[in-house]
């Protein structure tokens, strides 16, 4: 009998479907007051991607064996707190970009004080999407694991160096340090939430952990390579802004080729940190492959 080949877009798109329902019922309506604040934080969650975190948690939680509806609330969460650092990255005071996702950022459509009060609104939203889970996902648990990629030694220390690299020589070391800290933690908490929603045994939220904090180093790498080669159209946002600005980059300290061999080997070591689960992980091989392939 022939084995049936995983359709990683029919994965994608199904549960890609999942979260935007639940996004689209559980975020403020956009004509409660304060109005404008919500058509902010609406315009900025449902602007489009791929919801490659909250897809991972699902994805995470079928790969231990357990129930993915809480995974779907825990990995929707993460994509608040994910979009709240790109409202915040975009803003005059830090990137300031002016295209995401081919749309206008947030502070270009709304202004800036209401673009800088749309994330923070984002962020407590993200915690309280996780507080309000049945008791069996751990939510106490959950609302730690995000808190710790969120704050000073994760996404925000990352954010940190990352201005403070600008113009910096090149460094193998930082470049590792912001790069774990401004991406793959937030992809490995991704994962980590949606294994302990589900309820899965210590050394299996271990070991998508590791999964995830690869990958996330990976899609990095990725996603800097796009911003050195791509298009702004194929891209969405403007190209060529991390070497305008002095950016550290993995094209900037290693090279192109090298940046492209460095994706695909932290592909395969995502891959290499499934072994052991026990259900199915051909959606988390498949997103490993699909991140070092990706063209936008």
């Amino acid at each position: 009998m022939l084995a049936v080949m995983f359709d990683l877009t029919d994965y994608l798109n199904r549960h890609r479907a999942r979260v935007e329902t639940f996004l689209l019922a559980r975020l403020p309506r956009e004509n409660a007051r304060p109005a404008r604040l919500h058509r902010a934080m609406r315009y900025s969650v449902l602007a489009g991607g791929k919801r490659i975190r909250p897809i991972l948690a699902i994805a995470a939680a079928q790969a231990c064996g357990g129930p993915d509806d809480p995974a779907l609330a825990a990995g929707a969460a993460v994509e608040l707190l994910h979009t709240y650092t790109l409202i915040h990255d975009d803003l005059p005071c830090m990137d300031n970009d002016v295209l995401r996702r081919g749309k206008p950022t947030c502070h270009v459509a709304f202004g800036e004080a209401n673009a800088l009060l749309a994330g923070d609104a984002l962020q407590a939203l993200a915690f309280e999407w996780l507080a309000g889970l049945p008791a069996a996902a751990d939510p106490v648990r959950l609302v730690r694991v995000l808190a710790e990629a969120a704050g000073s030694l994760g996404v925000v220390g990352g954010q940190v160096e990352d201005l403070q690299a600008e113009g910096a020589p090149p460094s193998a070391k930082r470049l590792r340090f912001i790069h774990q800290r401004k991406t793959a933690v937030l992809i490995e908490a991704a994962t980590r939430l949606g294994a302990i929603a589900a309820g899965a045994a210590e050394a299996d939220i271990r070991r998508v952990g590791r999964y995830g904090r690869h990958l996330g180093l990976a899609f990095q790498a990725a996603d800097d390579i796009l911003n050195a080669t791509a298009s702004a159209d194929a891209l969405g946002k403007p190209v060529g802004s991390d070497q305008a600005r002095g950016k550290l980059t993995v094209v900037a300290v290693h090279g192109l080729s090298a940046a492209r061999r460095q994706a695909r080997e932290l592909a395969r070591a995502a891959q290499a940190a499934l072994a052991g689960l026990p259900g199915p992980v051909e959606p988390l091989r498949a997103l490993a492959r699909y991140t070092v392939r990706r063209q936008n």
